[in-house]
């Protein structure tokens, strides 16, 4: 039986591929979309969504808008990794659809509460609107199978030396989702940027003649400026949709249950602080440390094989 999923975005390059394969895949059931400010402003992400699901011809599924900003710091778009319209600069076409009156949050509650099963949250962005509803709605939680989170790092950062975006842009919230009692899968950078397709696989798609093929062969191949002092470069990360993959591909990665949070101040603001220590520290020992909450954390993962469920999956989708 399909995984019933609501998905939270910032419809970004890499979420139009997540949101694509998980429209294609047989084992997924997305029930809803929702959006917040991320890789672009509100307004962009909700219209870059809909027109991602009308590339996937996806079935009436709602789309609801949340967050404009995080729950405490300004908006930050990552339009140098993203471009200023979310997608690289390249066009789909306008779409036929609305979103829904409601908001995000009251979106996610009603299809949470009415599903006959326990509801897969897939979080893809900063986690304002999730944070929002654990906690005005923290009767949820019994109805939520897992958070699948593309978000932190084992190791380094992209945001920071330390931070990773998406937490980054919104600690307080990470946080807030992080110890709402849910069970919660980290998947970070450590397997993140380990997931590509080459970049003469990405260029025969965007060549050729199935329709979706070609625009994530052109999503695949937008190029970014890694550094001030670098030309652009092609990195060919399927992203976000690596965390979809490991949802319906779970062998394909190894996870370990580790205890986690989220640092909240100081330069370390946004750092996701994995313990993966086999024993007890001094900290354990005096008492100077309490109780971190638990995350399935990705960190390794298979990623040719990812990378071609990937790809044969999206492929799938009607090509005409």
């Amino acid at each position: 039986m399909p995984i019933p999923v609501i998905m939270d975005v910032d419809t970004g390059i890499d979420d139009a591929l997540a949101l694509l394969f998980a429209v294609a895949h047989p084992q997924i059931d997305v029930i809803g979309v929702t959006c917040v400010a991320g890789n672009a402003g509100l307004e962009q992400v909700v219209d870059n969504t809909l027109r991602v699901l009308d590339l996937a011809g996806a079935a009436d599924v709602p789309v609801a808008g949340g967050a404009s900003r995080p729950l405490i710091a300004p908006a930050r778009a990552a339009s140098h990794v993203h471009g200023a319209d979310g997608l690289g600069g390249i066009v789909l076409p306008e779409s036929g659809r609305n979103a829904a009156d409601e908001s995000a949050v009251a979106l996610m509650r009603r299809l949470i509460m009415q599903h006959p099963t326990p509801v897969t949250l897939i979080a893809l962005a900063p986690q304002t609107n999730l944070a929002l509803l654990l906690r005005t709605h923290p009767e949820v939680v019994e109805r939520i199978e897992r958070i699948v989170f593309m978000g932190g790092s084992a190791s380094v950062g992209n945001a920071t030396a330390v931070a990773e975006f998406n937490v980054w842009h919104d600690p307080e919230a990470a946080a807030i989702v992080r110890d709402a009692g849910a069970p919660t899968v980290m998947y970070g950078l450590d397997v993140f940027n380990r997931v590509t397709v080459q970049q003469a696989r990405a260029d025969e798609l965007a060549a050729g003649s199935h329709r979706v093929g070609r625009i994530v062969g052109q999503l695949l191949g937008h190029r970014v400026a890694l550094s001030e002092d670098e030309s652009l470069t092609y990195t060919g990360l399927i992203g976000d949709a690596g965390a979809v993959c490991a949802i319906v591909a779970p062998e394909l990665v190894r996870f370990e249950n580790l205890p986690v949070r989220v640092e909240l101040s100081g330069y370390g603001r946004g750092q996701t602080i994995v313990d993966r220590r086999p024993f007890a520290g001094e900290d354990r020992l005096h008492g100077l440390d309490d109780e971190w909450s638990r995350s399935d954390v990705a960190l390794d993962i298979h990623a040719d094989a990812v990378a071609d469920l990937f790809v044969q999956t999206v492929l799938s989708l009607p090509g005409e």
